[in-house]
């Protein structure tokens, strides 16, 4: 491997120049810059990033842990971060933990302050306890698509209001006229999506329609556990006219199941999903959701790390995106009325 004094000697320069020419600082005279990038393209010259982060105590890449890059949202999320990092001239590294909290603390431990700069943490499973260790050791952390905003973690975050698309969703079927919903929430009780259906209840409360807990299942966030929950649910309660879904991946679950019971997505039953990933768009029917901004979230999220990696910025803080904001596509209509 080519290294940085084999250049020099190449150059006729030291060391510090070459250093000073790769990375644009410093002042450098025309004729040696160009001597310098032609020593390095001659010898294939690459830096090491692990050894300047090493020398340097700052790393040119900041991290993104996702809890599985298998949920369509997350590669979104991180294209979106990735442009917004190297805006910045910096690059992304993407750690998937497979909701494996000990893969989470292994990526923290060999990442986190060495190979990257900071962490920003998607849904990844790892206490609160484990992050501020991270933090500690001198690697700022952010937290992604925070739910709560009326609710601040002990963790500088990006939030975005679920309560509100959960009751946006609920506002869109009651004024299509709807009253006999079911309710898909893809996670445990307590989960991170329990904010979602929180704000679905309680809107449909505030109308007068006090939604029924056997209509409700907990799930996994997926196609697979939708399309089994809505098979389960319609055949107990034959008389849901609209599901409601915290995510969109169980709303596409509940629409196959839907159309494999020979019913009809929207004539006979409507369907709704939170997020608004590229599946919704291209799904026949399109998929009814409430978008959020998932561009925006990741772009705030990377500023906000760097203020807080060059200390522009006190810890903790929280930033709030935009709203929620519907997308009425084929996936909802009017309840159609029925015979009897």
């Amino acid at each position: 491997m080519t290294t940085l004094s084999e250049v020099a000697r190449l150059a006729g320069v030291t060391s510090a120049t070459v250093s000073n020419v790769l990375r644009q600082r410093g002042k450098v005279g025309e004729q040696t810059r160009q001597r310098v990038l032609d020593a390095v393209a001659q010898l294939g010259y690459r830096p090491h990033l692990t050894a300047r982060a090493l020398a340097e105590g700052r790393a040119p890449t900041l991290a993104l842990v996702v809890s599985s890059i298998a949920n369509p949202f997350y590669p979104e999320f991180a294209l979106a971060a990735e442009r917004a990092a190297r805006d910045h001239g910096r690059f992304l590294i993407v750690c998937n933990t497979n909701d494996d909290p000990d893969i989470g603390r292994a990526y923290l431990d060999q990442i986190a302050g060495t190979l990257s700069d900071g962490v920003l943490i998607m849904n990844a499973n790892l206490p609160m306890d484990e992050l501020r260790k991270t933090e500690q050791r001198g690697a700022p952390v952010v937290l992604c698509m925070w739910e709560k905003p009326d609710a601040p973690p002990e963790l500088p975050c990006i939030a975005v209001d679920f309560h509100e698309a959960g009751a946006i969703a609920a506002r869109h079927l009651l004024g299509l006229g709807h009253q006999c919903f079911a309710a898909l929430v893809g996670s445990k009780k307590s989960g991170i999506h329990a904010e979602r259906y929180r704000g679905f209840a309680s809107a449909c409360a505030q109308a007068g329609h006090k939604h029924p807990l056997q209509r409700t299942r907990y799930i996994n966030d997926t196609v697979e556990a939708g399309y089994r929950a809505t098979m389960e649910l319609l055949k107990e309660h034959p008389q849901v006219t609209a599901i409601f879904a915290s995510n969109d991946l169980p709303a596409l679950g509940a629409m196959n199941a839907i159309a494999d019971l020979g019913l009809n997505v929207p004539r006979d039953i409507s369907v709704t999903g939170i997020t608004d990933i590229q599946w919704a768009r291209v799904s026949r029917p399109a998929l009814t959701t409430v978008a959020v901004p998932t561009e925006e979230a990741a772009r705030m999220s990377i500023d906000l790390l760097l203020a807080l990696i060059e200390r522009r910025s006190p810890s903790p803080v929280m930033r709030v995106t935009a709203t929620p904001q519907l997308v009425e596509r084929a996936s909802t209509a009017a309840p159609r009325k029925r015979k009897g």
